[in-house]
């Protein structure tokens, strides 16, 4: 259905059955057979957004998901991999670029697509080599969602160190890039399943462009057709054929229902600390342009190593769940009228770090993503502050910068998702501003649960501590993700 037709409020349900999601939304099976793993098979998965979406899936105002079009990505998961791939892992997943589709009037990029194969990619496996060695096989899968050198949406920090190997798709597909990516893969001659997430404007436009570049001759649709239609060009030695699967998804209108939170239920651990800054107090000084009355929580994307030296740029199987509780351990701990993290096109090339393959840091958006739409909250992306920078004092001073000066979140409250040991050092330079010499300590490496707060009163002194936690047990998490439908 072409366009927005009504809106249902994301309602946090708070039903926490004592198993997963299975009758009330199901899949009508498609009538195609899986494809051949023999084949060279381009996947290519609609996602909604303002122009093209279904009854009750995406929010007008936020441009995000709503509880049903969440439910919807996460039955998808199943009937892809299953119906689809036929049981078989995936070869390649491909999103859109965020930053390059902003929508609404306040520019909310565009975070569905990531979020339409997320569960789809928890449900596959991959392995990191670290030092020449094969590395651990884990739950999870890279999606690629980075910009290309040259191609960077306005507004966005250029990559400190560009990852070409981690392209995604771009909205306004600047000089045919999207087109470039898959021809690349087709011209590879590699059989395999490669999964393209992105918005009928762009899924559309690719598909046509190949047909006649690549002299295909298929019948492909010409109007948008939903979100269950799943469309397929399989490449065999014998020529190319269009294979459209039908998922036949009726998602729920309520928050995805998961096992009680107590079963994963822990205290908080962390070795407490409590820093205040008062202006005038012991040498220090409220900074020019600091914020007022603003609050940000600052939380760890979810779990994400299954063995150290081991990254993917996603979260594994365990982090899905920690995702998908989040907004059930937050309730009533905090109050957010904001959500940010990370731009997700940040890319991360094979050799940076050992035990890194090139990907697109994915993991903290879609550690939050649930969050905002479980709480029906405006997520953004600090897209212009240059992570991964070089020089780690600058990163940390961009970042404090960002979020703490020039009344950009004055009166505002943010929960915000980061990497770790980048939460200490942006404390740290935000302390500095101060003229303080008190430090933050570190973020211990297995801690995905600590909640920091910092906090800016009406006068701009500053206090910070890590008294709250999201209360969720890492070790209790299962390895494999959760599941929903088939």
């Amino acid at each position: 259905m072409n366009g927005i037709q009504s809106f249902r409020p994301p309602v946090l349900a708070l039903v926490l059955g004592l198993s997963l999601l299975t009758g009330c939304s199901n899949s009508i099976p498609s009538p195609q057979d899986p494809l051949s793993a023999g084949n060279i098979n381009l996947i290519f998965v609609v996602s909604e957004d303002l122009a093209y979406n279904a009854y009750g899936d995406v929010n007008p105002n936020t441009a995000n998901l709503t509880n049903q079009g969440l439910d919807r990505s996460l039955l998808l998961g199943a009937f892809l991999k299953q119906g689809v791939l036929g049981g078989n892992n995936v070869t390649g997943i491909y999103a859109l670029e965020p930053m390059t589709h902003l929508q609404t009037a306040d520019n909310y990029p565009d975070m569905v697509p990531l979020e339409t194969v997320e569960q789809f990619a928890m449900l596959n496996q991959i392995s990191v080599p670290y030092q020449g060695s094969p590395g651990p096989i884990a739950n999870s899968f890279t999606v690629f969602s980075s910009y290309l050198p040259g191609a960077l949406p306005d507004d966005v920090a250029p990559p400190v160190i560009p990852c070409p190997g981690c392209q995604g798709l771009d909205f306004s597909n600047r000089d045919g890039d999207n087109e470039a990516l898959v021809s690349a893969i087709i011209a590879s001659r590699s059989p395999g399943f490669y999964v393209f997430s992105a918005p009928w404007e762009t899924i559309s436009a690719l598909m046509a462009n190949l047909n006649q570049s690549e002299h295909y001759n298929l019948p492909l649709p010409e109007v948008y057709a939903g979100p269950n239609v799943i469309y397929t060009i399989s490449i065999a030695s014998e020529g190319a054929s269009l294979i459209t699967y039908n998922s036949g998804l009726t998602p729920s209108p309520d928050y995805p229902v998961l096992p009680p939170l107590r079963n994963f239920s822990e205290p908080c651990s962390a070795t407490p600390f409590h820093i205040q800054v008062t202006g005038g107090s012991g040498g220090a000084v409220v900074p020019k342009g600091i914020n007022t009355n603003e609050t940000v929580y600052m939380i760890r994307h979810a779990e994400a190593h299954p063995a150290a030296n081991w990254d993917d740029g996603n979260y594994i199987a365990a982090g899905q769940w920690r995702a998908l509780l989040l907004p059930l351990a937050l309730q009533g701990k905090i109050h957010p009228t904001q959500v940010y993290s990370i731009d997700p096109a940040v890319g991360l090339p094979s050799g940076f770090i050992d035990g890194v393959i090139s990907s697109s840091y994915v993991r903290p958006s879609l550690t939050v993503e649930p969050y905002a739409v479980g709480n029906n909250l405006p997520f953004n992306l600090a897209a212009s502050v240059p992570f991964l920078a070089q020089n780690p004092p600058q990163l940390a001073t961009d970042t404090s910068c960002f979020f703490f000066t020039q009344g950009t979140f004055s009166n505002q409250t943010l929960l915000v998702a980061w990497e770790h040991e980048h939460i200490p050092t942006t404390v740290n330079a935000l302390l500095a501003s101060y003229e303080s010499n008190q430090t933050a300590p570190s973020w211990p490496s297995d801690d995905y649960d600590t909640i920091w707060k910092i906090r800016l009163d009406s006068q701009g002194n500053l206090t910070v501590d890590n008294a709250m936690c999201e209360g969720i047990n890492s070790s209790l998490l299962p390895v494999t993700a959760p599941q929903f439908g088939r």
